[in-house]
């Protein structure tokens, strides 16, 4: 057993029985606070709310995904090239090693693992593939990983990174190079951008956004008529809105948030990935961890980790926000319920 793995397997030892979500469970190591500049936040997120440390020793947590049939949360450690499985009962292990580059020379990736998941169709989950430079589809009975898309116009992406899914069956991602050794100047890198792609239902892949720096989280609004883009860019560190039409195209976005400035006063974490809840309330990633804004752009409040957040999910019943926290997986319960529960 590996140091890395005795390290996360320790930190999940129960020391005592307690209540969280729909049955008895675990006492986990609470960190973190909840910043409340709007009396608001409490609608959303208790102001006495625990952030629980569920497991440490992770390189880099990203990409959280709730499985509903079975349970558990799957998750992307992208730089140690690991899926890693979460639940109550069992606690951390490994899924699937690799979970994105498999070949046998890794020189050239800074971070060769899988990076954002979602649900798919069926019994699989949806990958942005960042060794493998791809958008992939993972059978999660079997473990067989079908490539969805490779190249746009001939060339390969960057290192697709964050995904989400219309009801239409339209696959939207965003495509930063950071999965490559050098990010922009790495000899790897194809595209003369760092885009934002719609994968259609009948394969083809088209181009809908392309003056970001460095796109990065996505997620629609309920009514799929929105679609939100983080800029992981610490000199432009915004979230970006954009009109969606019912044929999928993307019109001219709006910035919904800026958080520059917070970014440059020294908060770790950059814009990153989100969650949206059931009245379209974004929490969403950034300097200082997650940040909770209604519908229209107003912040309420964030939920602070103590070290940057990569990305976030919610999952159990709906009101449990999981959270992708630097080198450990927290969560914390709230009063509202996330899309599609």
């Amino acid at each position: 057993m590996s140091v890395l793995r005795m390290i996360a397997l320790g930190s999940l030892l129960a020391t005592g029985g307690c209540m969280s979500g729909e049955s008895a469970s675990r006492t986990y190591e609470t960190v973190g606070r909840i910043v409340a500049p709007a009396p608001a936040l409490a609608a959303l997120v208790p102001a006495d709310a625990r952030i629980e440390k569920l497991a440490d020793g992770l390189t880099w947590s990203e990409g959280p995904v709730w499985i509903r049939d079975g349970r558990y949360l799957l998750l992307s450690d992208v730089p140690a090239n690991k899926m890693y499985r979460w639940s109550e009962a069992d606690g951390l292990s490994v899924f699937l090693e690799p979970s994105g580059f498999s070949g046998p020379d890794p020189s050239g990736f800074r971070e060769p693992g899988s990076n954002g998941l979602i649900e798919g169709p069926g019994n699989t989950i949806l990958v942005a593939d960042h060794g493998n430079r791809a958008v992939a589809q993972l059978d999660l009975a079997t473990k067989k990983k079908t490539f969805l898309a490779t190249h746009f116009d001939g060339k390969r992406f960057n290192s697709p990174n964050d995904l989400v899914r219309a009801s239409d069956g339209s696959i939207y991602f965003t495509d930063p190079p950071y999965g490559l050794e050098g990010i922009n100047q790495s000899p790897m890198k194809e595209l003369g951008w760092n885009g934002v792609y719609r994968l259609k239902p009948d394969g083809a892949v088209e181009l809908v956004i392309k003056d970001l720096t460095f796109p990065n989280g996505i997620i629609l609004s309920p009514d799929q008529r929105t679609l939100y883009v983080a800029n992981s860019d610490p000199d432009r560190a915004v979230i970006m809105a954009y009109p969606r039409s019912e044929n999928g195209k993307i019109g001219e976005g709006r910035v919904f948030a800026d958080l520059t400035a917070l970014a440059k006063s020294g908060l770790p974490g950059l814009p990153d990935g989100m969650a949206i809840d059931k009245q379209g309330n974004l929490f969403a990633t950034g300097p200082g961890g997650v940040h909770v804004f209604t519908p229209t752009g107003e912040e309420l409040g964030r939920i602070d980790t103590g070290t940057a957040v990569a990305n976030c999910a919610f999952g159990e019943d709906g009101r449990t926000l999981f959270l992708a926290s630097n080198n450990f997986l927290g969560k914390i319960r709230l009063n509202t319920i996330g899309l599609g529960y």
